[in-house]
């Protein structure tokens, strides 16, 4: 074997290593029968808004845009939000706001917060997204 082979198969072995580590210590809800908990059965009935508040701090929003979305020194305020968006938009602009770059008011947030970018959400849960939509269109 050459020295790339080896490096090669080392590299995956501890990929496979790790990604089994990985299933042995994830710790997910189970109901009876087997299948996995649903993500919005965490959170009980007519708690959405809290799940949503809880939501933004689990994905980071307030790492950026401060502990009561008022924005910050390098990030806009989230409140008020539904004078520009509806549900289903925000859910949008949070799946690929890249999207949305060319909008006037974020060439504005470009000039105004310079070398920041909003990260997309494509790789969350749709669900967990239109809940942070909720609390963020009910900030005001």
């Amino acid at each position: 074997m050459t020295k790339a082979q080896i490096w090669t198969a080392a590299f995956l072995g501890l990929f496979v290593i790790l990604f089994f580590l990985q299933k042995l210590t994830s710790e997910k809800p189970e109901i009876p029968g087997g299948m996995p908990m649903a993500q919005e059965e965490q959170y009980p009935a007519g708690k959405s808004e809290t799940a949503g508040a809880d939501l933004t701090t689990n994905f980071g929003c307030n790492t950026c845009h401060g502990t009561d979305m008022k924005g910050t020194k390098i990030a806009p305020t989230l409140v008020g939000l539904k004078q520009y968006y509806d549900r289903d938009k925000l859910i949008n602009y949070l799946r690929n706001p890249q999207s949305y770059m060319d909008n006037d008011r974020f060439v504005a947030f470009k000039k105004q917060y310079k070398n920041i970018v909003m990260p997309s959400f494509n790789n969350k849960d749709v669900k967990d997204l239109g809940k942070i939509a909720d609390y963020l269109l009910k900030l005001e």
